[in-house]
Parts: structure tokens; sequence; C-alpha cells
């Protein structure tokens, strides 16, 4: 997709072998002449602009870790999806160790993302140009310098923080911080960057944080800091704060059609109403632009034909998500593909999958059939990944408000929206066919939104998330393995397989061995 010139070219080069991020990042390019220090460098208001664009480009990276491709996908493992002919020694099924090479680089690009934004920070006070601009950069910087640090939380447990630029390979040997002192981080930079970053309207695309992005994913991190591991349940009183924030800026709605959200990514339309924050790709991988990504080939539908847009289908839903929906629930045979491509006597056709084959369906929210970019490569394209949506705000809403007062009218209705949309009906009328019904308990409440958000959310990188922080991961994955083994076809019972080797350790990943032998200051993680 095209975006505000963050084709994300970085300028800066840290020349040191640090222990927590790659020695040196430059251009594209590689041309020598490209090596730059802080000294001679971030001196306009156009080199900020080039250096916050290498901070964004680390949630991108080029070998599919982050949202190019792994944070939706095989390192997002969890009970909604399974890989085709996966069942043994891979990260796809949970049976791994700490040499991992993707779990290893998930680390390496979010430090390298953490000490570009540091150096950013330390250097964005340099040039001489319009406050309201730097303010906006430095706002941008904070945010994405936080945001990398929820990914490594949410991945790792407690890390090392590092908030200065690297100066020397010593300066990279840190133990780790807690958990608690993690997100404190983390919410202190969201919070100094919701002022300073711009409105959304500013912007003719949604890939740029903004005051909104902001105030979103403030309330996703309190809801994660109110559930496990640090179960502050003082935090649900926040993350509705936040969550309203949104809701009442009138700056964001839901597409009435559930669809359409995701063609418009494939067609590299931006749609900010719904979709408050994207990140951008670009291209296919083809030329200088090294920025494309793999939604909708990753996770797509099954498909031969290069022209309509190739996909092995790897990623097929599990029984236990398709069965959480209703047959007139439109989102289903949306998310979940009703059909594959295929070639007969070579003609290409759809074949529609019958009612028994649940486990033979592969992902189907984004699909390469709608893609303009001509011509199509088979392992890259720029269709942008939505990190947070108006649905997800939503459903944060009322799962904070039930947590604060129970499941009052104002959490009904949020969810009531999100339900409404996925049945295809008007959003804001009421209709006792599709809302939840009244006078739940709040057990029953939090029940209901969080198979709302499996079905909302699916195949967005958020189930194992969710599950995590209420603390059901093991026992979902386990009990999927069960019945897996106990209800799937004979030739789908390897669906199970990530379910069974999922233990208590899973939980988070292992802290990858190229860390734990340079920096002597770190400790592993139980079970590793």
């Amino acid at each position: 997709m095209k975006i505000d010139n963050i084709k994300t070219y970085i300028v800066m080069c840290c020349v040191l072998a640090g222990s927590l991020f790659s020695a040196c990042n430059k251009f594209l390019d590689t041309r020598p002449e490209d090596f730059v220090t802080p000294e001679n460098y971030f001196n306009t208001d156009a080199d900020l602009d080039r250096a916050l664009n290498g901070v964004y480009n680390r949630l991108i990276d080029t070998y599919g870790r982050m949202y190019s491709r792994g944070l939706y996908s095989f390192l997002s493992i969890s009970d909604e999806f399974f890989y085709k002919n996966v069942s043994v020694n891979n990260l796809r099924v949970l049976d791994f160790d700490a040499g991992q090479l993707d779990v290893g680089k998930l680390w390496e690009v979010a430090y390298q993302g953490i000490d570009r934004a540091n150096l950013l920070l330390e250097n964005v006070n340099k040039p001489k140009m319009d406050e309201a601009k730097r303010n906006a950069i430095k706002g941008q910087a904070l945010f994405l310098r936080a945001y990398f640090y929820f990914v490594l939380a949410d991945n790792y447990g407690g890390v090392p923080l590092k908030l200065s630029s690297t100066t020397s390979p010593t300066a990279s040997n840190l133990p780790r911080a807690s958990v608690a002192e993690v997100y404190a981080a983390i919410v202190a930079d969201m919070k100094a960057a919701e002022p300073l970053v711009n409105d959304i309207s500013t912007y003719t695309n949604n890939e740029r944080v903004t005051t909104t992005v902001v105030q979103a994913m403030l309330a996703r991190v309190y809801l994660t800091m109110a559930g496990e591991p640090l179960k502050d349940v003082s935090k649900y009183a926040d993350a509705l704060t936040y969550a309203d924030k949104v809701i009442n800026s009138g700056k964001h709605s839901l597409n009435p059609s559930y669809s359409n959200i995701f063609i418009n990514h494939s067609k590299d339309v931006n749609e900010p109403q719904e979709c408050l924050w994207e990140i951008g790709m670009y291209g296919n991988q083809q030329g200088t632009a090294q920025i494309a990504g793999g939604v909708g080939i990753e996770n797509g539908l099954e498909c031969p034909d290069d022209n309509i847009g190739y996909s092995g289908g790897a990623v097929h839903p599990t029984a236990r998500l398709f069965n959480l929906f209703e047959a007139a629930d439109q989102r289903r045979d949306w998310a979940i593909a009703p059909y594959k491509y295929v070639v007969t006597a070579g003609v290409v056709s759809k074949s529609f999958y019958t009612a028994a084959q649940v486990y033979d369906r592969t992902a189907g929210k984004w699909r390469r059939e709608y893609e303009t970019q001509v011509p199509k490569n088979r392992l890259y394209n720029s269709t942008n990944f939505p990190v947070i949506r108006y649905a997800d705000v939503l459903l944060m809403k009322a799962e904070a408000e039930n947590a604060v007062s129970g499941p009052v009218a104002a959490a009904y209705n949020a969810i009531n929206q999100v339900r409404r949309r996925g049945y295809g009906k008007a959003l804001n009328a009421a209709d006792p066919a599709v809302d939840l019904p009244a006078g739940l308990a709040s057990t029953d409440f939090l029940q209901r939104l969080q198979d709302e958000r499996a079905r909302e959310l699916c195949f967005e990188g958020m189930r194992k998330h969710d599950l995590i922080r209420w603390g059901l991961y093991v026992s979902k994955m386990q009990s999927l393995a069960t019945e897996v083994n106990n209800t799937a076809p004979a030739a789908w019972k390897y669906a199970g397989s990530a379910g069974k080797n999922t233990t208590a350790r899973n939980v988070l990943f292992p802290v990858p061995n190229t860390e734990i032998t340079i920096n002597r200051l770190i400790t592993q993680n139980p079970g590793w």
C-alpha cells in the first residue's frame, strides 16, 4: 500500500555488536557512503522523518517476523488455527527450543526498533523546525518504543529495559526488568505520546500513529495489565477510560460490511473509520522497496493460480473456531474460506467445501483475488495488516465495563454493535435475534465476550494474547488436543499437535540462546 514515504529506509548506523540488536542498520541499497552518525545527521526535519521511518520499518521485517507474517501466524499459535502438514519438530506445533531462529529474530527485531527509537528521541531537538511537527515525530517515536516493549513483554515476560541508544557493547548487557516495570515504562511512553501525536485527520492514511491509536493501544495495554500475569484489576477502569476516549472522539465507526474491511486491505484502500492503525506494506518485494508482507498468502485461501493470487492455504481453522459461529453469522464464511481454487483440465475454478469438510477449510479473511497490483508475487504482496480495529475497541469497552460495573447497558451496546454487523443487521437498532440476552451475570457476559472476540478477531493475531491474559491458554490448548483426537477425521488428527505439546512454559517464549550466551546478566524463562 502507498504510504507517507514510509518506504522505511533507516539512515543511522550503530557500529557495534550489541547483544540486544543486530550490529548495523543502513540504507537498503547498501552503499558505503550511506553510513552516518548522530554527529553529522539529525540536522533537518527531513532527517528526523527518515529516522522515524526507520523505526516503523521494524514492524515489518523483511524476513517475516513481526507483522509481515509472524505475529498473526506462526508466532501466534492458539486454538483457532493449525498448520497443514505440520505435526512434529516445528514452532508451528510448539515443538522447539530456545535456539529457534524465529523466536530469536522476533527479540532481535523488536530491540532494533527500540534502539532506533532511542537514537531518534535523543536527537529529536537537534534541528530547527516547526515545533508541532517535532512533537508529532517525538510522540510517534515514544509510542513505537513502547509498542515494541509491549510485543516483547507479551511474548517473553520481563525483558531488559533499554531507554537510551547503544554506545558500547557492554551497555547492552542488562538484567531483566520485572513485568510490572516493563509495563510501567510502556504506559509512561504511551501517555507521553498521547498529546504529541497528530489527529488521524492529519493524514490521508491510517499507517501513522495518531491520537486515537495511542488511546486504543493504552486500552489494550491496561486490559493486559488487569489480567495475567500482573492481575492488577484496578487497570480495568483505565482500560475503560481509554476505550471511551476513542469512542467519544467521533473519529471512528464500524464499516457496515465485515467483508469490506478485508477487501479494502487487499485492494490497497485505506479506510480509517474502522481500522485505526495498519502496518503499511509496499510493493511485492521486487526492486529496491523491500517492505512487502504476506497477508493473504501465509493465511490465505488455497489457490494454485498466480493470476488470481497464489496461496498454499497453510493456515486452517480448528473445528472449535468454526463451531463458535452460527450459520447466520456472515463472518464465518468470510473469515473461514468456504471454497478453494482448483485447476481442472487447465481451467481454474472455485471448489466449495462440504459441511463435513471443516478441517479442510482455510483462513479466508484476505483474498488475493481482490488484489489490484500486477503481476502478483507468489510470496509477497502489499496488503496492510490491521493492528487495531474499532470493533476491538468496542469489545474492549464491553469487557472493561463489565469488569468495572457489571453487564450494564453500555457494555451490551458495545458488544451488540459488533454482533449486529456480523449478522448483517443495522448497527444501532436493537435486534433480539442477534443481541445478547438481557440479564446475564457478569461471568456469563464475560464468556460471551470471550467468544465474540474469537469470532470477530480470528486470524488477526489476538487469540493467543487474549487467552494468556485471561489465564486460559494452557487449558484451552490442552483441551483442544483432546477435542481434535476425539472428533476430527483421521486425516486431520494432527491438527491437535500444538495442543499436545503445550505446557505451562508455552505461555512465554524462551529468551533466545543468542541473548543468553552474550548477556551474562539475563536469565531464562521457566521450563526452557
